[in-house]
């Protein structure tokens, strides 16, 4: 099935109702949006001396692609299939510190840069070993201790993002601290783009988010859209809750309260003058996501106060509109709708892009 979404937003109609209820879009979104897309790991404390290995699996429950995260002697981390290259075995078993990843079925044995090293009973094998036989490096990306993979990315994280590295490059990463305590998951009953939809516009907030509306200066809500990324930049009625810009920032002199980054297709870097709020949004069928929020703190004196001081309240009132939506794509009498030009310029974005790349 394909969709068209026009360029101009003024002629503009959403994706139908279809979309967010056929289950055979839903499948097709893993290997034209996700697979291609630059995905959240996790941070660097989790491979953090020489020889540490760590098995994850890529957006389980729907990618489910097995890989490991390993430090070799070198200290060079790097993300690797974690699968044996003989009869498909699932190769690491568990985190843990190793000086090799050897497969307990029939014993192959891989160096922590992937590189097969030993496999018994295998001499008169011709042509062996061939690159094939060695595990498979995903490409990764390390920016300050954030770790961000991508099974098969369109380009480098670097290349992708540089309008948003440009922008926030200021802010000290290495001094962000993982808050295991105040991270939590989400489950929501509705379409995970559905979930999506509703991040990438401000136009609810005045209508739904009493105590975000009382902080922010709606009227300069605004959003900037680059080619599989855009930010809502935040400004503050007052100065409080604000960060403390650069003078080689292009928002100095504004009462920036956050910068919500969105990038295609599920992931969401939300940085407030506290930190970092990470939200993956993790498709588990078409009528149900899990959003997970990872926190990140950087200046514990500043949560509590500004955009970022009620996440979980306005999470929750998100939760309660998206899940009515979906449930109202159901209707024989609703199919699509139209964009305001002024506060939609996100969610447009976004179904211009679900279209193309479905194609």
């Amino acid at each position: 099935m394909s969709y068209h979404v026009d360029p101009d937003i003024r002629n503009a109609e959403t994706l139908p109702s279809s979309y967010y209820i056929d289950p055979s879009v839903w499948a097709q979104g893993k290997d034209q949006y996700f697979a291609k897309s630059w995905q959240f790991v996790g941070d660097d404390s989790m491979v953090k001396v020489p020889g540490q290995v760590y098995p994850f699996e890529l957006l389980p429950g729907y990618l489910d692609e097995p890989l490991v995260l390993t430090r070799d002697t070198n200290d060079e981390i790097r993300c690797l299939s974690n699968v044996c290259t003989h009869r498909g075995m699932r190769l690491c078993e568990g985190a843990g510190n190793e000086r090799f990843l050897r497969c307990r079925y029939h014993g192959r044995r891989f160096g922590l840069d992937g590189r097969m090293q030993h496999m018994p009973e295998f001499e008169e094998v011709t042509n062996f070993p061939r690159e094939e036989d060695h595990l498979t490096t995903v490409p990764l990306h390390r920016w300050g201790p954030l770790l961000f993979a991508s099974l098969d990315p369109r380009k480098s994280f670097e290349d992708e993002f540089k309008p948003m590295l440009d922008r926030i490059g200021w802010l000290p990463l290495h001094e962000f601290r993982h808050d295991p305590a105040n991270s939590r998951d989400y489950v929501v009953k509705c379409h995970w783009a559905l979930y999506v939809d509703n991040y990438l516009e401000g136009f609810h907030i005045p209508f739904i988010h009493a105590s975000l509306n009382d902080v922010l200066e709606y009227e300069n809500y605004n959003t900037h859209c680059y080619d599989s990324f855009n930010l809502q930049l935040a400004e503050a009625k007052g100065t409080e809750g604000c960060f403390d810009l650069p003078a080689s920032s292009p928002d100095y002199g504004k009462n920036i309260s956050a910068y919500y980054y969105w990038l295609f297709p599920n992931l969401m870097l939300n940085f407030y003058p506290w930190g970092l709020s990470v939200n993956v949004v993790r498709p588990v069928s078409p009528e149900l996501t899990r959003v997970s929020f990872i926190r990140y703190v950087w200046d514990e004196t500043k949560v509590g106060v500004g955009a970022g001081a009620e996440l979980d309240r306005v999470e929750r009132e998100d939760e309660q509109v998206v899940e009515l939506v979906q449930r109202g794509m159901k209707s024989r009498f609703y199919s699509t709708g139209r964009f305001s030009p002024k506060r939609e310029i996100g969610t447009h974005h976004f179904h211009g892009l679900l279209a193309d790349r479905l194609r």
